[in-house]
């Protein structure tokens, strides 16, 4: 992960900013959301593996990986700060390709409803 990198990098007040809690805080945020979204990602490839059904799980999966992308790619900009914009750091490249993660293959509230339709179809009353 190129934030923890830079974290353990990049000084202020005299240590790696890694060190400041903030920071922490941004990075088990990142890790945890990139982690989720494996899973959903393997949960649905599972599945389609299986031969079951899987628009439902396929499109939890895309909706929460691509918003994670996107929240990650603001946390990294926050962390990198200025130099995020530097197109020498890939974070200005997923700072500015996220957002079309959110719109391409079906854009999230589409994916909503996708979900939300498989909801009730597979928990009737």
């Amino acid at each position: 992960m190129e934030s923890v990198a830079y974290a353990q990098v990049r000084k202020t007040f005299g240590k790696p900013i890694a060190e400041h809690q903030a920071i922490q805080l941004k990075l088990a945020d990142m890790a945890t959301r990139v982690e989720a979204a494996r899973l959903l990602v393997e949960q649905a490839a599972r599945a389609y593996d299986e031969g079951r059904r899987c628009d439902m799980e396929a499109g939890m999966a895309k909706l929460f990986a691509s918003e994670a992308a996107l929240e990650n790619a603001t946390d990294a900009m926050r962390i990198h700060g200025a130099y995020g914009y530097s197109k020498e750091f890939n974070i200005e490249r997923y700072y500015r390709d996220a957002p079309l993660l959110c719109i391409g293959e079906g854009t999230n509230e589409m994916q909503r409803i996708i979900i939300a339709k498989q909801l009730v179809e597979r928990n009737p009353v």
